[in-house]
């Protein structure tokens, strides 16, 4: 069956739950579902004022607790699964107690109290082994045989299970976003502004990658649940969803960085250098057992050298994604947001 143009109009009003409705893809997922009028519930360990301003229903929990999660679920149409441990630093117990536990306990809350559908937010980084590049790569690539992260290991975990469980009962689609960003980012734009003016570009600064904007990444949440109802063939399939234009990654740290009004990365090392500098200060991290992220691990800085861009020609054949939102928009968007949030200074 060919699922061109498959039709994702809004169904009927829906119970909705949001694992991380607190967060910054979470939280964006919310705001839409309740613009179009589904009844909202967010799962997430804080609670926050502007949720309950939107007329949100909070539930305060931890993954990792089964009755929790559980009692979460109850009543819901639809579960959006977008809550995760993420970094590139930490103990893997602490990793595996959110992304994989945690992933176990909503797909039991979701067949205990008969949740037709899930929707799971995984991440490309499930499939790269940390041997160089990957441009133009599809959902047909496997897994790696070892993983360089926690965070890879067990969001791999995670993936594979959600898929595992897809049946006539609970039906399942898994998105890979990458690089979330815009306003209302609490991690990967001010991380950056943060540290304006002792940013080193690792490599050449050649290296393109995939990033996504948030409003786009909402729509292709709320598009391929609409789809899953409209298209059950669907469930269990896996998609890459991006701007569709690939940039230099170390362009778009400048851009950031011109949106806050900071200077631009100017000064280099190689990535032999940048490889070296993360072997060394993850063995002072474990010596010392320091809690705090080393500024540069082997991963981090294959990452920032290195081109990973995906096909994302599936969702738009399958559910018809279309990111409306451009780059050039966004940045302007994003602009905006720090200079009334007093990220950016003159």
């Amino acid at each position: 069956m060919n699922h061109k143009n498959t039709p994702t109009c809004k169904p009927a009003t829906l119970n909705v739950l949001v694992t991380g409705g607190g967060g910054f893809l979470g939280k964006a997922i919310v705001r839409k579902l309740i613009e179009r009028g589904d009844r909202v519930s967010s799962f997430s360990r804080g609670n926050y004022d502007d949720l309950s301003r939107l007329g949100v229903k909070q539930i305060q929990g931890d993954l990792g607790d089964k009755r929790a999660v559980s009692a979460a679920c109850q009543g819901m149409d639809m579960v959006f699964h977008v809550a995760a441990k993420a970094g590139v630093w930490g103990p893997f117990q602490a990793f595996y107690q959110a992304n994989v536990k945690g992933t176990q306990n909503v797909i039991a809350a979701c067949q205990e109290h008969a949740v037709p559908y899930l929707v799971h937010t995984s991440s490309p980084s499930v499939i790269y082994d940390g041997r160089g590049s990957m441009e133009g790569v599809n959902e047909s690539a496997p897994y790696p045989s070892t993983f360089q992260t926690a965070y890879q290991q067990t969001k791999a975990q995670a993936e594979q299970m959600v898929v595992a469980t897809s049946t006539e009962q609970l039906k399942t689609i898994i998105l890979r976003p990458h690089l979330i960003w815009g306003p209302g980012d609490n991690h990967l734009a001010p991380g950056i502004l943060a540290r304006a003016g002792k940013i080193l570009m690792v490599g050449n600064g050649q290296n393109k990658v995939d990033t996504i904007y948030i409003d786009n990444a909402v729509d292709a949440h709320l598009q391929a649940g609409d789809a899953l109802q409209a298209n059950p063939e669907l469930s269990g399939r896996i998609y890459f969803i991006s701007q569709g234009e690939p940039v230099r990654e170390w362009d778009m740290v400048n851009h950031i960085l011109k949106a806050g009004n900071k200077p631009l990365v100017t000064r280099s090392i190689s990535q032999r250098t940048a490889f070296l500098m993360g072997a060394i200060l993850e063995s002072i991290h474990k010596i010392f057992r320091l809690k705090s992220e080393p500024r540069m691990t082997r991963f981090l800085a294959h990452e920032l050298s290195t081109a990973h861009w995906f096909d994302i020609s599936a969702a738009k054949k399958d559910w018809g994604f279309n990111p409306k939102v451009t780059s050039e928009e966004g940045l302007e968007k994003l602009k905006k947001w720090l200079e009334e949030n007093q990220y950016a200074t003159d």
